[in-house]
């Protein structure tokens, strides 16, 4: 009789099934630093995260696609906060997944170019846990396109080597063979070499390759503060010491290719590039003004000065909604009063269609967008878009008729007082809650007090008085960009005059004098 066969563990924790319920991690590549290079695969995972643990050159503005809910984990920061080691961030993955989570480990560039994207694969296969990787562009990639050296050229370069300038201390040889780097037909770019640049580029030269080899130093590559710096390759290690010394994060490319930076660069031309300027609107309305000073190569500093909040008390709100049929006119003078006095009316079991027998007027083309969102048009809007310009175009209406004004829990009042003395009954509504932020962020402060903010906006009167109380003389240390003359004639109460003041009283306009200024 055979002998019975004795019992083995054949367990693989990669392939088996979990014991217990595990969540997922997902290893996203964040890009090289520009929010706009995330994939829509990165985003999507980001929208369904738990948790999302980012390394500190993750740009903060893609952490904000994950939910509100979402748990934040920075990994730390040069000179800020304590450095996660390696084994550390790996059980911290782990252990999240094991708790049921969806968890979003978020890398500068791609998670497979020395991201050390590998040892968390290692860690999470050993533990049985679901994960997937998506890619993001790496550095090399996006300095082709944004400092204008294609790595590849069909006359200069027809191969690419990336290389680590800093290896593991504890390799038992070094595994860079710089004799076949000093050789290679092509370019060479170096991560992480800022430190290490000395040793580097010497072993580079010893083993052959010429000191006088044109050379590129890109710096931050793809953020508005992006620095490019061309040199020989001789020069690299002076570049990286002394009182002006280059810090990381950087990449180092090698090769013929970086004298093509002049002719083919386009980021560092655009009119804004260089700038920094504070976007002062209230959060949720940050991003439009944001992102058109983006695209013109400004360095956005978000600081809202003013919160909006639902108001304490929808009552009166609600009273009105039931009684739209008794008004003529239903009155906005903002995108905010559109959005929280619609989302009210829907979330009450209303729709649009209840607006059928009112007129709108808005008082201008931002606020008449905000009303298209929900499929409605406004009967109204003024050549001038402000409260005086929206009360004269009413005008001629009001006598005999019956306005609704949603708006803020403060503002001015020029435009129901005039509309009650041309004839026409008025009732307002507070449907929002407007109030300052009084503590700005450390780093924008110490940022507006060394005089590294060139410009700041100020788009209402309220922005103004809140920047007024939050910053004190330092803002005088920055040139202010006022939207309207309203605005201006409140800078200049306050004692703050405005450098520049927009033709067209919207962001875009706000925009265009900032390009005329420059």
């Amino acid at each position: 009789m055979a002998a019975a066969e004795q019992p083995h563990d054949n367990h693989d924790p990669a392939t088996a099934g979990p014991s217990r319920p595990h969540g997922k991690v997902f290893l996203v590549g964040a890009g090289p630093g520009d929010p706009g290079l995330i994939t829509l695969r990165g985003i999507e995972c980001l929208g369904r995260a738990d948790v999302v643990v980012y390394d500190y050159l993750v740009n903060s503005v893609i952490v904000e696609h994950a939910p509100t809910s979402a748990e934040r984990i920075c990994l730390g920061k040069h000179g800020r906060s304590r450095i996660w080691p390696q084994e550390e961030i790996n059980r911290q993955l782990v252990e999240l997944a094991q708790a049921g989570k969806q968890v979003v480990r978020l890398k500068g560039g791609d998670p497979a170019v020395f991201a050390r994207g590998a040892e968390e694969i290692d860690a999470l296969r050993h533990h049985g846990i679901a994960f997937e990787v998506v890619p993001g562009i790496t550095a090399a990639l996006a300095a082709g396109s944004y400092a204008g050296i294609p790595i590849t050229h069909r006359k200069l370069a027809s191969a690419v080597a990336l290389v680590t300038g800093r290896e593991e201390d504890d390799k038992e040889s070094a595994a860079i063979d710089y004799g076949a780097l000093a050789s290679f037909p092509g370019t060479l770019v170096v991560y992480m070499g800022v430190t290490t640049a000395p040793t580097w580029t010497a072993a580079l030269i010893s083993a052959g390759r010429s000191p006088d080899t044109p050379t590129a130093i890109v710096r931050r590559c793809s953020l508005p503060d992006q620095r490019l710096i061309q040199c020989t390759l001789g020069e690299v290690a002076g570049r990286m010491s002394g009182e002006n010394r280059i810090r990381p994060p950087a990449i180092v490319i090698v090769g013929d290719v970086t004298t093509l930076a002049p002719t083919l660069s386009w980021f560092d031309k655009r009119p804004l590039f260089g700038q920094t300027i504070m976007v002062t609107r209230p959060r949720a309305q940050a991003a439009s003004l944001a992102g058109l000073l983006s695209e013109q190569g400004a360095n956005v500093v978000l600081q809202p000065a003013i919160e909006i909040t639902e108001p304490t008390d929808w009552h009166p709100v609600d009273d009105a909604i039931r009684q739209l049929h008794h008004y003529d006119w239903l009155v906005f003078s903002s995108t905010n009063g559109v959005q929280f006095f619609v989302e009210r009316l829907l979330a009450s079991g209303w729709d649009t269609r209840s607006l059928g027998g009112l007129k709108i007027a808005a008082v201008g083309p931002g606020t008449a967008q905000a009303l298209s969102r929900y499929y409605l048009t406004a009967d109204l809007q003024p050549d001038e878009f402000h409260a005086e310009g929206l009360t004269e175009e009413l005008d001629q209406h009001a006598s005999g008729q019956r306005f609704l004004i949603p708006r803020a829990s403060r503002g001015r009042e020029v435009l129901p007082d005039k509309l009650r003395r041309a004839g026409g009954a008025v009732d307002q509504i507070v449907v929002y809650r407007s109030q300052d932020v009084e503590v700005p962020a450390p780093e924008t402060q110490s940022r507006l007090a060394a005089g590294e903010i060139d410009w700041v906006t100020v788009t209402s009167s309220a922005i103004a008085r809140a920047l007024a109380k939050m910053f004190g003389e330092d803002l005088r240390k920055a040139r202010l960009a006022s939207l309207s003359p309203i605005t201006s004639a409140t800078l200049r109460e306050l004692g703050f005059e405005p450098s520049i003041e927009a033709a067209s009283h919207t962001m875009q306009g706000l925009v265009d004098a900032l390009l005329k200024s420059e």
